[in-house]
């Protein structure tokens, strides 16, 4: 299969378990109310381990390769600031949308350094493609219950709204593949530009909220989310 096609189908499956975790969120009726707060509680921090192991092992890792160590430092803190100010932003609108805003602020940058990183041939372009979808599946699903919250969506819009943003995946990984390849350097700043913003985001969003008192299953779910990302690195080298 030509890579190109590779990267196109990568980056929409991976877009699309954004749905995927809509869908679960949808469906998902619990009879014990502990068991499925403990269950919400354990998909958000699976979702922070997946997020947390595409930082400490791929995007992060890939990034410093072509900058020197000022400018690498620069453009992860960037992303951290970016991601902060759009969090401020949210809120002071008072949008129902910010787990929706923080899924789409990862997950684009993120499929452009996957599009560029077939084109480079980098062997870790198949782990990062998968930890994207790892991570899309909880924010997908964190997210559904925030817009769910309100009147103004219904369970198919939100599910119909997130199949279609899965096209921009392509659409991002398409621009790295076809523009960015050349570009080492921009590839590494995207990079860890994007490890900023998410490391941000886990511990302003989802690390918060995953503690439940007096229960201790939940935070496995980090555990759980890393050791993917783990195995995955260690197959792949």
């Amino acid at each position: 299969m030509p890579t190109l096609l590779i990267v196109i189908a990568s980056t929409l499956l991976a877009g699309l378990a954004m749905a995927l975790g809509a869908a679960i969120a949808c469906f998902e009726k619990i009879a014990n109310e502990w068991v499925e707060e403990e269950f919400r509680h354990g998909v958000m921090a699976f979702g922070g381990g997946a997020l947390l192991s595409a930082v400490a092992l791929v995007l992060v890792p890939e990034g410093i390769e072509n900058l020197n160590p000022l400018s690498a430092c620069l453009w992860f803190i960037v992303g951290g600031l970016t991601f902060m100010l759009l969090d401020i932003y949210l809120k002071k609108i008072n949008t129902p949308a910010s787990q929706l805003a923080a899924m789409l602020s990862d997950f684009i940058p993120e499929s452009i350094a996957l599009g560029a990183a077939f084109a480079t041939g980098n062997s870790s372009a198949f782990l990062l493609a998968a930890l994207i979808a790892l991570q899309n599946l909880p924010e997908g699903f964190s997210a559904y219950r925030e817009l769910n919250s309100t009147s103004a969506y219904t369970p198919k819009k939100i599910i119909i709204m997130f199949s279609l943003m899965a096209v921009l995946g392509p659409i991002a990984g398409v621009s790295g593949y076809l523009w960015l390849s050349d570009y080492p350097e921009a590839i590494s700043a995207i990079m860890l530009f994007a490890s900023g913003g998410i490391l941000y985001s886990i511990f302003q969003d989802l690390a918060p909220k995953v503690k439940l008192e007096k229960h201790w299953i939940p935070p496995m779910g980090a555990v759980l989310g890393f050791v993917f990302g783990m195995f995955g690195l260690m197959i792949t080298t």
